[in-house]
């Protein structure tokens, strides 16, 4: 057995592969970025061949910096952005069209329809979730409705579908030569199609989809001693090597920063954000706007449930202050840009760019910015955009505790903006509770590298796993109570003026 552990990141904006050792410590990784298509206004595609490409060079690139081939690598986890639809042909593994990223607003329509019949929650307690544009199910509604080739090669039996794990595993283990169809139950739980309690693709739904179920992918454990299936000799790691761990990134993330105890919770600031709050072995039914979601699942074992609050815009929106109106060249300019005012001098933004996530739900909210007058300036704005990021997680932690009945003690953080340390004081500031960042801020990739490594015996246990996490900082809040009201008060308010602005 080799000596190491691969963990492929199929993020929304790149793909990386990152190789641990025994200790979760990382040793070498590789990093490419694919494009992001915007046909038209709300509509957001990925080319999947690009991805699996691109996967490709970055398990190359990662063991060419490394010295090691693929002998050495014991097994692969996959992590990956959820939601995202990709439907290809089994026979050529070549896709019908363009994959329909999480973020795509173009099933609105069809949304609107399944709710007009039971309502936004007509799903929810069997899914967890919501009828939204976000889900992987009307997505692939969508494809058969409007891609010919697509609906002809569902009909024949040779459409299938995946989101991008799936497309990934199926490739990595054969693709049209026999790779493996299949679904970890985490990412399954994302489509809107898989029932929570029986762990399978709920019938009743696929029939008001209309949704052939020879299409869909086996649905298996996210740590999975049964492997399914060896990597091919002849493939980028050039060795037969098992693919046995997969998890949706955040619940990757969930399992990285080894919240295995009910009440445990993190926050992952990515491109958009994401809080899950581990709920143990029962899937707890939100009230108050958050997903009931699968975390992970051993084999043999009953699944751990988590609910769940997700932030479309987070890091998004750094990007969008750089790309669409040119205010900083790198988003690692936001900070010190930031820093030279000491709040926001009343000026708020909220980020509906795609309406609102949790836990309002409200497609028809757009972004604003408010509180303007002739003494706002840049500054004021760069600190405004960090602001919306810790403000958009108190909703949710909010949220959670009405559902949960729990309430948050410390919140653990990883993604991109964790360095970014004034939004990381800001953020125990408004939670009123410490903010605890990890040595290693890799956790997507860790949680599905400790997935592979529980999977084949090559860690021990999750003691195991907590024992190799390690605290890098922990950010105290420090902020007067009556600014913090006031705060909120001035968010709450700014979330009010977003509503009803499409019809």
């Amino acid at each position: 057995m080799g000596e190491y552990i691969g963990a492929l990141d199929l993020g929304t904006t790149s793909n990386r592969f990152i190789i641990f050792d025994r200790w979760g410590q990382i040793v070498g990784l590789h990093q490419k970025e694919h494009r992001q298509i915007f046909p038209q206004p709300g509509w957001v595609e990925h080319d999947p061949m690009e991805i699996w490409h691109n996967s490709g060079e970055v398990i190359r690139g990662a063991l060419a910096k490394t010295g090691l081939t693929g002998k050495d690598i014991a097994a692969i986890g996959i992590t990956n952005q959820r939601e995202t639809t990709v439907v290809w042909d089994k026979h050529t593994g070549q896709p019908y069209m363009n994959a329909i990223v999480w973020q795509c607003m173009r099933t609105d329509d069809l949304c609107r329809r399944l709710m007009a019949d039971g309502g936004q929650d007509r799903f929810r307690e069997k899914t967890g979730l919501p009828i939204s544009t976000y889900f992987s199910g009307p997505k692939l509604r969508w494809i058969l409705d409007h891609v010919p080739e697509a609906r002809a090669g569902a009909g024949r039996g040779e459409a299938l579908f995946g989101t991008i794990e799936t497309w990934i595993i199926w490739w990595l283990t054969g693709g049209p030569a026999g790779g493996a169809h299949v679904t970890d139950v985490s990412n399954a739980s994302r489509t809107m199609l898989m029932n929570l309690q029986t762990l399978a693709w709920d019938p009743e739904i696929l029939k008001i989809l209309d949704l052939p179920e020879a299409m869909l992918p086996r649905i298996v454990p996210s740590i999975d001693s049964d492997t399914w299936g060896l990597t091919r000799a002849d493939g980028p790691l050039g060795a037969e090597v098992p693919v046995c761990g997969a998890l949706g990134d955040q619940q990757a993330a969930l399992v990285g920063q080894t919240c295995f105890a009910v009440g445990e919770a993190k926050n992952t600031y990515g491109t958009g954000c994401f809080l899950l709050l581990n709920t143990g072995h029962e899937a707890v039914a939100s009230r108050h706007g958050m997903l009931t979601t699968v975390g992970y699942q051993v084999r043999g074992q009953q699944p751990v449930y988590c609910l769940e609050g997700a932030i479309a815009i987070a890091g998004a929106l750094v990007q969008w202050l750089r790309d669409n109106l040119g205010f900083i060249h790198s988003a690692a300019e936001i900070e010190p840009l930031a820093r030279g005012v000491a709040d926001n001098g009343g000026a708020y933004i909220v980020p509906a760019f795609s309406g609102l996530f949790a836990p309002y739900w409200r497609a028809d909210a757009r972004g604003v910015i408010v509180g303007l007058t002739r003494y706002i300036d840049r500054r004021h704005i760069a600190r405004a955009v960090l602001e919306a990021v810790a403000y958009q997680t108190l909703d949710v932690v909010e949220a959670m505790a009405k559902d949960s009945g729990v309430s948050l003690t410390s919140l653990r953080v990883d993604g991109g903006m964790v360095a970014n340390e004034l939004l990381m004081q800001f953020q125990a500031d408004v939670l009123g509770v410490p903010v605890i960042r990890p040595k290693i801020t890799e956790t997507t990739a860790l949680g599905a590298a400790s997935a592979a490594a529980l999977a084949i015996g090559f860690a021990s246990g999750i003691d195991e796993l907590k024992r190799n996490w390690a605290m890098d900082k922990r950010w105290e809040p420090s902020m007067a109570p009556e600014q913090r009201v006031r705060g909120i008060a001035g968010w709450k308010k700014a979330v009010q003026r977003t509503l009803d602005w499409t019809t």
